[in-house]
Formats: structure tokens, C-alpha cells, sequence
């Protein structure tokens, strides 16, 4: 099992209301993805969990008030963004920065996330494992390690 875990945002454990404008922790509705708490209660006995997010506008405290929001941010030890990396996410340099503001080795930390792009092939660049949160039915390149929902996260530790 991985020491660290990094989640995307949006679509992986917020749902980002394609109508809702400006930031999200702002918005007047804000939902965590079915099986959100469960998973990240569940991982953050035996890991830590970070967010890694390729959100353009928000800072890292806007980020954290969103997920103060909707009761998840007990779950989760940092937030990495473009704001405090000054790196876009889809650069697997992103990642490689998230390795080492956390002192782990990319063996040691999973990136869980719904864009094959932005969080699946920039970290596996980077050296780390990823789990692609297939939760659209989108077609994979094999060998592609992957969960329909949160909860089945659970089912692969």
C-alpha cells in the first residue's frame, strides 16, 4: 500500500458542476462524489492523503474551504496546486515537486484521479502509481490500473 496518496479535485472527490462560475469553494452548492469520506477515512488511517489539482484560479486556502465545505479537509494534509508549485499539473515536473515536498519516494505515492491527460500520464512520468478513477466509461490503454468508484479503492488495498 502507498504511504501517500494524492487525489485530483474535480470529478474525483468534488463534482464540478459544469454551470457553477468563478471558484469553487464560493459556489452556493457544493457535493463531495459519492464515496468520497468513506474513502479518504478509510486511506487515512494507514496513509496521508494530498490534493494535487490542476485548478488555475483558486489558492490553496480556497481550495482547503472547499473541502471544509463539504466535510472532507479532516482527511486531507496539504493541497498542491499551480498556485504554490507555479507548475502545470499535465508537466510531469508537477509531480516530481510533490515527491519532494513530501520526502517520499514515487514508489511510495499513488496518484487517483479522472483525466488520463492532467493525472494519470504526467505522474506515471514521474514514477508514480496511479489509479485512474473510470467513473465515465472512458476506453484505457491496457495495463492501465483503474476503479469505477471511490469505494473500489478500498477493494484493491
Amino acid at each position: 500500500m502507498s504511504k501517500v496518496y494524492l487525489f485530483d479535485w474535480g470529478n474525483t472527490l468534488m463534482i464540478d458542476f459544469a454551470s457553477q462560475k468563478g471558484k469553487m469553494y464560493l459556489w452556493p452548492h457544493v457535493e463531495a462524489v459519492e464515496g468520497a469520506e468513506e474513502t479518504l477515512q478509510h486511506l487515512s488511517q494507514s496513509s496521508t492523503i494530498y490534493i494535487a489539482t490542476s485548478a488555475q484560479d483558486s489558492s490553496e486556502s480556497e481550495i482547503q474551504q472547499a473541502f471544509q465545505r463539504v466535510g472532507l479537509d479532516t482527511y486531507i494534509s496539504g493541497y498542491f496546486c499551480k498556485a504554490n508549485l507555479g507548475l502545470e499539473k499535465q508537466d510531469p515536473q508537477f509531480y516530481q515537486a510533490i515527491i519532494d515536498s513530501v520526502g517520499q519516494a514515487a514508489s511510495d505515492v499513488t496518484m487517483v484521479g479522472d483525466n488520463l491527460e492532467k493525472d494519470i500520464s504526467p505522474a506515471k512520468a514521474a514514477g508514480l502509481n496511479t489509479v485512474f478513477f473510470n467513473h465515465q466509461n472512458t476506453t484505457l490503454p491496457e495495463g492501465t490500473l483503474h476503479i469505477e468508484s471511490l469505494r473500489d479503492l478500498i477493494k484493491e488495498l
